[in-house]
């Protein structure tokens, strides 16, 4: 069973720049894939440049953002779990209320983007209870088994095939309702497939469970204080990057064929690494890398608050319902509109935290979180 180590949590300025990074990238290839309309129907500004552009965000972005993001999900589990063991308290109650909490914010943001990811993160989320009792070693073998895409693996090894029709289905109807809908019907559209339809995407794209070998990860760096720039911490993010990069490098130039559903999520995850430990090593290595990207700090720690308000605007910027920008704009024209979003949202956060600790979200979910405890006694 793992027991605390009394070691001091202070605030990790580096986790709250990856995760506005995560955020920030979010935004920007949700507007590639114009908030999840797909549409059929002829786009009306284009570039000879798009397809480039796409090409080089979906590398970049696509499930490497909010697979940092579900990584510093459990580091903040950890951090708030061991906090609350210092002072011999037990924290699994009180985080269990916390993802009820979470995932009412996740109907709130799914009634407006049906890609919504936070009702998925709190059901993942209370995963982490059973598996933070258990001692490191149990919780390394459990991340390299999930981290080799069990089901896939399964699925190669015996000849099973996952029948995603009804995601497909589901997609349709939704896309529909984006298209062609009310607001009104986009959001009960939204509601009544949205969980399901996340759902099933994840077992389709391979996530169901990176995300949550992502989250414990996450807890088990916070466990070793990987986060800090301690002991020979630096030297291992660098070895990660070297080790992640030559892996990167390797798997680009090989065809996957056959083994593409296996491989493609791993492929993934090693961007991911590369991309955290770049961030990482950078950070503590050069102050000048520090000064730039603590610009994201705040961006990231109301990062809540920015993934519920990019779903608002950015739904309403590319639905029918709106400005139905779905059709007019071609992929790099939306990545601009996404960079505006994240401007937008960032002089937002600036002016709020001028007089504020906390995000909007965040402080509500905070308060939520520690209904009827004392200041004193919360983390």
């Amino acid at each position: 069973m793992y027991i605390t180590r009394n070691l001091p949590n202070t605030r990790i300025d580096v986790a709250d720049a990856l995760r506005g990074i995560a955020v920030a990238g979010i935004i920007l290839y949700h507007s590639v894939e114009h908030f999840d309309i797909f549409t059929k129907e002829p786009i009306v500004h284009t570039l000879p440049c798009d397809q480039l552009v796409g090409n080089v965000l979906a590398w970049l972005l696509s499930g490497k953002m909010y697979g940092i993001f579900a990584m510093l999900f459990g580091l903040s589990f950890f951090i708030m779990n061991d906090n609350q063991q210092q002072k011999h308290r037990n924290f699994s109650g009180r985080f269990a209320w916390r993802m009820c909490l979470l995932f009412i914010f996740g109907l709130i943001n799914v009634a407006f983007y049906n890609g919504d990811i936070l009702m998925l993160y709190a059901v993942y989320g209370m995963l982490l209870i059973p598996v933070s009792y258990l001692p490191s070693r149990a919780v390394w073998c459990i991340i390299a088994l999930l981290a080799i895409q069990p089901v896939e693996l399964f699925c190669l090894l015996s000849g099973t095939t996952i029948d995603h029709t009804t995601f497909f289905e589901l997609s349709n109807k939704i896309l529909n309702s984006h298209e062609h809908g009310t607001f009104m019907e986009n959001t009960i559209t939204n509601l009544r497939y949205g969980f399901e339809l996340n759902l099933r995407f994840n077992v389709f794209s391979g996530r169901l469970t990176q995300l949550l070998c992502l989250f414990i990860l996450g807890m088990q760096l916070g466990r070793h204080r990987f986060f800090y720039n301690e002991g020979r911490n630096l030297h291992w993010w660098h070895v990660i990057l070297g080790v992640s990069a030559l892996v990167v490098l390797v798997m680009s130039l090989v065809g996957f064929g056959d083994l593409a559903l296996w491989l493609t999520p791993i492929y993934n995850l090693f961007i991911l690494m590369m991309i955290t430990s770049a961030v990482v090593s950078a950070w503590y290595a050069f102050s000048s890398v520090r000064g730039a990207l603590r610009h994201l700090c705040f961006f990231g720690r109301m990062s809540l608050t920015n993934y519920l308000l990019q779903s608002i605007i950015g739904s309403f910027i590319f639905c029918g319902y709106g400005l139905a920008c779905y059709h007019l704009v071609g992929i790099t024209y939306a990545v601009l509109i996404g960079l505006a979003i994240v401007l937008v949202l960032y002089a937002f956060g600036r002016y709020w935290f001028k007089s504020h600790p906390r995000g909007p979200l965040e402080g509500l979910w905070r308060k939520l979180t520690w209904l009827n405890v004392k200041k004193a006694e919360v983390a």
